[in-house]
């Protein structure tokens, strides 16, 4: 159901509003000062995502400061194989570690702790009432392929050779991963929706790391049986599927998966993507996350070239994957005075 008083909300319902609704990636974290404030205070990531008053708090930050249409939960893709049994931690300047690696050890032994997932849901309760009214909320969760090479590794890696080389070696194997995570995440993002959020994401950060099989096989097909069973439950909730790295599998996705709104990354051409996708699909994206670091004369060249390829779509203005570290805030608020001119 369109909703006329939330602009994001309304575009991911089909809606074409006087204004392209904005909202960025990872706009919760580190390039904020009062983030980074509020991270050295609480100590690890972990901590601060479980900490309910903390990660509300970090959810809001960019809404006070930037006043965007969209507010992100904070929180992370890997509370899933978290609460399938999984230990988590965040290494100092290394990232996430999963344990025990997957490669090594069976699923079946691991002890399935759902009740990990409850901070998430009270964070959600926590935010949604102190956001605008216009804003939408949206929830999130990592799509299994993603969520599973670091299940299997232990940790992320550029190629995920090692998730790659599992699944050819033990395909039944690598498939009851998939499935594990899938049906945990079609009930993680079900709490979402109870606890508050109007829409959610489905983050597959390596898609692109598949060949055309690969991808049908472990993106695709997962994809489309938590599209199915989460609309099953919530059919007015709006999807958005971020298969990152896509490219030309783009349209095949848009096809089969059953997502709402599909999320762009920034080595799609938004004029290839507006002639190849159904018109009346609502994209999102897709400005390079660099050029947003750049400002200036290049990162106004890339908001008119995104804005004028899909003028007669709609579209949701974001970044083609998060924002990093050392993006200035200034160039954030010329982005937006850009989008909104």
């Amino acid at each position: 159901m369109p909703s006329r008083n939330k602009p994001l909300l309304d575009v991911m319902n089909g809606g074409n509003p006087g204004k392209t609704p904005i909202w960025l990636m990872r706009q919760a974290g580190r390039y904020l000062p009062e983030y980074r404030e509020l991270r050295a205070h609480k100590g690890g990531f972990l901590e601060l995502v479980y900490d309910t008053d903390a990660a509300a708090e970090v959810t809001l930050q960019p809404i006070r400061r930037f006043g965007f249409d969209g507010a992100i939960l904070f929180s992370d893709i890997l509370i899933v194989p978290h609460a399938l049994g999984m230990d988590l931690r965040f290494e100092a300047g290394e990232g996430p570690r999963l344990s025990p690696p997957l490669v090594d050890s069976a699923l079946a032994a691991l002890e399935a702790a759902p009740e990990r997932l409850a901070p998430v849901y009270e964070t959600v309760d926590k935010v949604k009432g102190q956001l605008p009214a216009e804003t939408t909320f949206l929830g999130f969760a990592g799509s299994p392929w993603t969520v599973a090479t670091y299940m299997v590794a232990g940790q992320g890696s550029r190629e995920q050779a090692e998730a790659r080389r599992y699944a050819y070696r033990d395909p039944e194997a690598f498939q009851g991963i998939v499935d594990a995570v899938g049906a945990m995440t079609v009930d993680y993002l079900s709490g979402q929706v109870a606890a508050g959020v109007d829409a959610v994401q489905l983050f597959d950060s390596w898609a692109g790391s598949l060949s055309p099989a690969q991808f049908e096989q472990w993106v695709i097909a997962p994809t489309a049986r938590i599209v199915a069973a989460f609309k099953a439950r919530h059919p007015d909730i709006p999807v958005i599927g971020f298969p990152k790295g896509a490219g030309g599998k783009l349209p095949a996705y848009a096809r089969e998966t059953g997502v709402d709104v599909i999320g762009l990354d920034e080595t799609v051409d938004p004029a290839w993507a507006a002639a190849a996708l159904p018109p009346e699909l609502p994209l999102q994206g897709n400005l390079d996350p660099l050029a947003l670091i750049a400002g200036g004369a290049a990162l106004e060249k890339a908001v008119d070239n995104i804005l004028s390829a899909f003028a007669n779509r709609p579209h949701i203005f974001n970044l083609g994957h998060g924002i990093l570290p050392d993006t200035p805030i200034a160039h954030v608020e010329y982005l937006l005075k850009l989008v909104r001119r």
